[in-house]
């Protein structure tokens, strides 16, 4: 694709980076055939396509106005289209960029404002969102029907191991699962510990950084890597060989750390090797010998939801369904796994209605082999997909943790 971006963005890393990404696109359309918002919405601008000449349009100097912020803030940052892309085109990244470059250029609504203004600070939030969690949880049954089914009920993590053994493991604790899911990271302690694997969590580490970086406040993401890549730095220096992600959506965000720090004289080194050894908890487990993890499956039959930033930013598609199969678990048929649930951090807040019909075909491509529950790897989609399914939802792990 040919590119002639204004100056005002040439000349910058940003642009630069924006304009390299542009020209591998060949504009060959594949990536709207595995589009959700394009199979749903049927129009151009709500594909990957569409939406890069759109982008292009902006970069080149063109006037960006309202309706062309609605499409890109309808895209879900699924990477579905990357998957599909055969010139390798890095869509998400593109996203990125040009939605902080917009919202710069064009400021949005004050409404607009504030609800993503409280989603940077309320998520992220540890401590707050636990806090509004088990408010909400309390005043349940007060609520309106639809706010009601957003707050996921109470769970309780069964205890960690006290064993410690001599290969050691990090983990992010993250910000929304130790309140919403919190066996989560419980459970694979435990599986680990069977393995003869201490996973331990740094207590200063917090949210990925991924809330605000997505939500156009890139520095205020940046801060929040740095502070994580601190907290972690001890153990790497004492020899933790790998850090363990339980959520595929931070596993996205820290793989990437290396790339969006390149530049930063004091973290660039640190953040590549941050990346290098970050690993899904799936790849980890995958290497090991699984012998002892065999389970006499309680669970019946098992459908697995692949989240987006698992199968399309990781590239670990169909890895956790191997550890599960060697594990013993029966695992039921499924249509259009690589199709979003609808959930993709913000989006099911930010985009309510096309989350809900996303959320809708999701559930019944996974009930078609009528499952007697669902797993998947990433607390937002466990969270978005019990609102509205009729079995339970769980980690996976917890199937490898039977208490």
């Amino acid at each position: 694709m040919q590119t002639n971006l204004v100056q005002q963005f040439a000349n910058t890393t940003e642009g630069q980076e924006a304009e390299a990404i542009l020209r591998a696109c060949v504009h060959c359309g594949f990536c709207t055939a595995t589009c959700p918002t394009y199979q749903e919405l049927n129009d151009e601008r709500d594909g990957p396509r569409g939406r890069i000449y759109l982008m292009k349009m902006f970069l080149e100097g063109a006037e960006v106005t309202e309706k062309t912020r609605e499409h890109l803030d309808r895209c879900l940052t699924c990477r579905s289209c990357e998957t599909t892309c055969p010139s390798g085109v890095k869509y998400g990244r593109l996203l990125d960029i040009s939605r902080d470059l917009i919202d710069k250029e064009l400021p949005r609504p004050p409404k607009e404002k504030w609800k993503r203004w409280a989603l940077a600070r309320v998520v992220p939030n540890r401590v707050l969102f636990g806090y509004l969690l088990k408010l909400g949880q309390t005043f349940a049954p007060l609520l309106p029907a639809k706010l009601r089914a957003k707050v996921p009920p109470k769970k309780q993590a069964s205890p960690w191991p006290a064993a410690s053994h001599n290969r050691i493991v990090l983990a992010l604790a993250g910000c929304v699962q130790p309140s919403a899911t919190p066996n989560t990271n419980a459970a694979a302690a435990r599986v680990l510990n069977k393995l003869g694997i201490t996973m331990v969590e740094a207590p200063e580490a917090g949210c990925c950084g991924a809330v605000n970086y997505h939500l156009s406040e890139h520095e205020k993401g940046l801060e929040r890597m740095r502070q994580n890549i601190d907290a972690w730095w001890p153990a790497i220096e004492s020899g933790a060989e790998a850090l363990i992600m339980t959520a595929s959506g931070c596993g996205a965000m820290v793989q990437d750390y290396g790339h969006l720090l390149r530049n930063d004289p004091v973290y660039a080194s640190k953040a590549a090797r941050v990346s290098e050894i970050c690993t899904d908890l799936g790849a980890f487990l995958l290497e090991q010998n699984l012998e002892s993890l065999r389970v006499q499956s309680s669970s019946g039959k098992v459908a697995f939801h692949c989240p987006c930033t698992l199968q399309h930013a990781m590239k670990q598609n169909g890895v956790v369904e191997q550890v599960l199969t060697k594990a013993g678990i029966n695992l039921a048929i499924t249509k259009d796994k690589h199709l979003c649930c609808g959930s993709a951090g913000t989006y099911s807040v930010l985009q309510p209605e096309l989350s809900q019909k996303l959320l809708g075909n999701k559930l019944k491509a996974l009930m078609v082999d009528n499952p007697d529950r669902i797993v998947t790897a990433n607390a937002g989609c466990q969270m978005h997909l019990e609102t509205k399914s009729r079995v339970p939802v769980q980690h996976w792990i917890e199937l490898l943790d039977p208490q």
